[in-house]
This record gives C-alpha cells, sequence and structure tokens, in this order.
C-alpha cells in the first residue's frame, strides 16, 4: 500500500507538472490582435455545418455566424435528413442570408456516417480557401472568425481548432464537463498538438478550420467516413501528414451547451467512447482500472490507512486538485467548483465507459442521431 502511495503521488506530481507548463503553450483567442483589413479583404472562407434535428440551436447559432466582423463567408448548411423543423428554419435564413446555401440530403450514402458524409458533401459545394467545420449549436463572438484567421495566418497553419466554453443545464452537468475536460487535458496532453515534432493531435468539433488544400491532400472525411469521433481523426490526418496543427482557448467567443442535461451525455457518450478505445476490450479495462487507482482509491484509501501511507495520499489528492485546477478549470469557466464532487464524478465516468461499451456490444455497433451503425462497419 506504501509503494501504491508513493506511485501515485508522483503520478499527479508529474501531471501537475506536465500541466502547468503545458497549459502556458496553448494561445487564447482574446489576445489574439485580429488584423482588420481582413474584414473586407480576407480570402473566402466555406462554414461547413451538418444539422440533424437542429430546431433548438440551429438558428441562433447561424445569426451569430452571420454578425461575424469578417465578411468574406459563404455557408453550405447541409440539413441531413431532419425529421423536425431544421430544413424549414434553414430555408427561412437562407431567404435572409444571401451568402448561406442550404444542402438537404434524403438518403445516407452507404459506408458512410451521417454526420461525415453531411460535411463532405458541403465540401463539395464549397468555394473557399479556408474551410470551417462546425457544429450546429455553437455560439460565436462577433470577432472570433476575424481573430482566428489572423491567428491562422500569423502562425502559417494548414489547421486551427478553437476549444469552446462548454456549459451544462445543471450542476451534475457541468461537474460531469468539467471532469471530461480534466481527463482530456491530462490524457490527450493537448499543448502537445502545437509541436511539430510531438506526435499527438487534436481537432475539436466546434471549430475545425483548415486550409482546403491541407483538408484535399489528407483525403477529406472519405479517409474518416465511418469514425464517430470524426473531429478527433481529422486533427489526426492533418498531424500525421506532417502539416502545422494549433489548438487555441475561445472559452471568451465560442460557447456550446455540450448536453442539456447528465441524462443526454451519458447517451451522447455512447457513440465514440468505444471508438475512443479502438473498439479494445482490454483498453476499457485499463482505462476503468486506471480511474480507480489513480482517481478514485486516493479518497477511499485516505479513510483506509494511517501514519504515513495516510499523509501521502493526502499530498497525492492535493496534487490532484492542483492539477485539476491547470486543465479542466480553465478550459472551462469555474470549473474548479466541480472538485468538490470529484470522486462522485469519477464514479459516473466509470459507468459511462462501461455503459457505452455494453450497450455497444449488446447491440453489435452505435445508434447515432437515429441510425444504426454496426461494429463491423465502424471498424472497417
Amino acid at each position: 500500500m506504501l509503494y501504491l502511495a508513493i506511485f501515485t503521488l508522483l503520478f499527479w506530481f508529474a501531471v501537475w507538472l506536465d500541466a502547468k507548463i503545458g497549459m502556458k503553450k496553448i494561445a487564447k483567442l482574446k489576445f489574439v490582435k485580429e488584423d482588420e483589413s481582413l474584414h473586407s479583404n480576407g480570402p473566402l472562407l466555406s462554414i461547413i455545418v451538418a444539422a440533424k434535428d437542429e430546431e433548438k440551436y440551429i438558428e441562433a447559432s447561424l445569426l451569430s455566424q452571420f454578425q461575424q466582423t469578417y465578411h468574406n463567408i459563404e455557408w453550405l448548411v447541409v440539413n441531413d435528413r431532419s425529421t423536425d423543423r431544421t430544413g424549414t428554419i434553414l430555408e427561412q435564413l437562407a431567404e435572409k442570408e444571401p451568402r448561406m446555401k442550404c444542402i438537404h440530403i434524403k438518403k445516407l450514402k452507404d459506408g458512410w456516417l451521417g454526420k461525415n458524409h453531411a460535411l463532405y458533401e458541403g465540401y463539395l459545394q464549397s468555394k473557399g480557401q479556408y474551410i470551417l467545420f462546425t457544429d450546429a449549436d455553437i455560439q460565436f463572438k462577433r470577432d472570433t472568425i476575424s481573430k482566428a484567421i489572423t491567428y491562422f495566418q500569423d502562425m502559417k497553419l494548414d489547421h486551427l481548432t478553437l476549444a469552446p466554453n462548454l456549459k451544462g443545464s445543471s450542476f451534475w452537468t457541468n461537474a460531469f464537463v468539467s471532469f471530461f475536460l480534466f481527463g482530456f487535458g491530462y490524457f490527450k496532453r493537448p499543448w502537445k498538438s502545437n509541436d511539430p515534432k510531438s506526435k499527438s493531435a487534436i481537432g475539436i468539433g466546434a471549430f475545425n478550420l483548415l486550409s482546403k488544400d491541407a483538408y484535399e491532400e489528407i483525403g477529406t472525411h472519405k479517409n474518416i467516413k465511418m469514425r464517430p469521433d470524426d473531429d478527433l481523426m481529422l486533427g489526426r490526418q492533418i498531424k500525421e501528414s506532417g502539416k502545422k496543427q494549433h489548438l487555441a482557448l475561445a472559452l471568451e467567443h465560442l460557447q456550446v451547451e455540450w448536453y442539456p442535461d447528465l441524462r443526454s451525455a451519458l447517451i451522447g457518450l455512447e457513440k465514440n467512447t468505444f471508438a475512443g478505445l479502438f473498439y479494445s476490450y482490454f483498453m476499457v479495462l485499463f482505462a476503468l482500472s486506471g480511474l480507480f487507482l489513480s482517481q478514485l482509491f486516493p479518497f477511499i484509501a485516505l479513510l483506509m490507512t494511517t501514519g504515513t501511507t495516510q499523509l501521502i495520499y493526502a499530498f497525492s489528492i492535493i496534487m490532484l486538485v492542483l492539477a485539476y485546477n491547470e486543465t479542466a478549470n480553465k478550459m472551462a469557466k469555474g470549473a474548479n467548483i466541480y472538485i468538490t464532487v470529484f470522486p462522485i464524478t469519477v464514479l459516473l465516468f466509470m459507468y459511462s465507459i462501461a455503459r457505452a461499451t455494453i450497450l455497444t456490444l449488446h447491440r453489435g455497433g452505435i445508434i447515432w442521431r437515429g441510425t444504426f451503425y454496426s461494429i463491423k462497419q465502424l471498424k472497417k
């Protein structure tokens, strides 16, 4: 028990130190001084949005985009087999905004996930030098695009992805989001994506900006057409091709309600949890064991042990909290308050992994936006 305590303390010390140094290497969009000459003279940007049953969010999201200070934009908004009022809303918006084109998909092509297919269809009709893939529920601040393209050009990038402010409508949803970001921070080490010498890559569905040349050179969405984690895979393809990629924080410029409630979050994670673990039972067991030993057991051990071992576990928890502050608290506004229920959110996240894996195996695949995709299709 003593050796495990020492290992745990050293582990969280290393995570904290890595995050403290690494997070400083990620730019914040709010500090980017935009090139105002781009407002009217910048290159054409094609914003491509896939929308499937998004009547609740799509109008507000697009209106926030139409108000951008950057003007040379075209929108390709793809209505992907929606059964609600999404199509009608898009047609009404297209009548008011001449830069927007609405594309309606009636049938999904074989061998494609719906969202990936919709984004690809939007690309086929795009004319821009740059392409921005964004989700249908993102709220943009007015100078988001201008600052992003300024940064993109200044850094001579092929791909820029922005981290939005994720929010929920309840305490437990926000606690779950904060824990997710914490795990994302220390596991993915997102700052390494900015290092051209590192193989680490990243892509966030809220904002993936690429040059059209780079997108075409990596094979477009055709190469990831059955990946439910398409945003991450897009970033991975860019990095593997040797192109220049950056992540920047945009908490003040992009906002999204990740999921409206905890139940929705658990359902939403069904689609990509097993994929994120490479469809490997070993990786599932490794993830669950790692979460238990590193993040839940220190709290249990604090009550079960005495003396030196207990003291070391107490310091381990302090280092864990500091690591949490360096990651989650800097990737989501007000995340630090949710450290108070950290052990419970560990259990919730372990449950979400086990639940998603069991459901995927039981169903023989995933259900995403009303369409079933078999494991055989996904692995292929």
